[in-house]
């Protein structure tokens, strides 16, 4: 069993998760950052770089997600090949999303996100161990990348006004969201590792775990909640 002051500090983050701002959860493009999009006309590499990179850094949804992923994968080529599967699927969809302009509703995207994180953590408790199939746990991450970049996609298209240099500036995007994929991996598996070499971390496991499930349905709630407003 789990000390309750242990798992209390464990699931404490989730509960601060819910005492966020709502820009927090809706995890859009700022403002002064939509007007300077809007304001572009042309190519600008540099710009959609550090746009990339920083909402990626700062979604939570993508972070914890992430986090689920990589929680027991203790070899790098492990770590590579579910990672890529998420790039690949993250990649296709948010610059198919944008230059074919599909039309989706970001809060109901938002909230598939939240899911894919409570599906991610219920995976890590073992949840599936008792189904009379197996679930390939690749594919399930290549299709929640499909949905964590459409939802990419419609905060560009909200705040997009030209085609001029387009293609450009979603690869410069893209990449710049791979460049935060990557800074918040190192992050995440080095501080995964550092607990895994201490004795709480078997015991401990199980109620991050939960705690990452709780954030997953705070993250679901809520955006549900702004679409049956919109």
């Amino acid at each position: 069993m789990i000390p309750a002051a242990r798992a209390a500090r464990l699931i404490a983050p989730v509960l601060l998760l819910a005492c966020l701002p709502a820009a927090a959860f809706a995890h859009d493009i700022s403002e002064a950052n939509a007007r300077f999009v809007a304001s572009i006309d042309g190519p600008a590499p540099i710009p959609f770089l550090y746009l990339g990179a920083k909402h990626m850094v700062t979604g939570i949804d993508h972070v914890l997600f992430l986090v689920g992923v990589v929680f027991f994968l203790y070899r790098l080529r492990d770590v590579l090949i579910y990672v890529s599967m998420f790039t690949l699927g993250h990649s296709a969809t948010l610059l198919l999303g944008v230059l074919m302009g599909w039309n989706v509703n970001a809060f109901l995207i938002d909230a598939i996100i939240g899911l894919s994180v409570c599906y991610k953590a219920f995976e890590n408790m073992g949840g599936f161990d008792r189904l009379p199939f197996r679930i390939d746990t690749r594919a399930a991450v290549f299709a929640f990348g499909l949905a964590h970049g459409l939802g990419l996609a419609t905060k560009l298209m909200d705040v997009v006004v030209t085609d001029n240099g387009l293609l450009a500036n979603l690869i410069s995007f893209n990449v710049g969201v791979e460049l935060g994929q990557v800074m918040v991996l190192v992050v995440v598996v080095a501080l995964l590792n550092l607990w895994r070499a201490t004795p709480t971390f078997r015991p401990g496991a199980f109620a991050a775990n939960v705690a990452l499930m709780a954030a997953g349905f705070v993250l679901t709630g809520y955006q549900l909640a702004m679409w049956a407003q919109s």
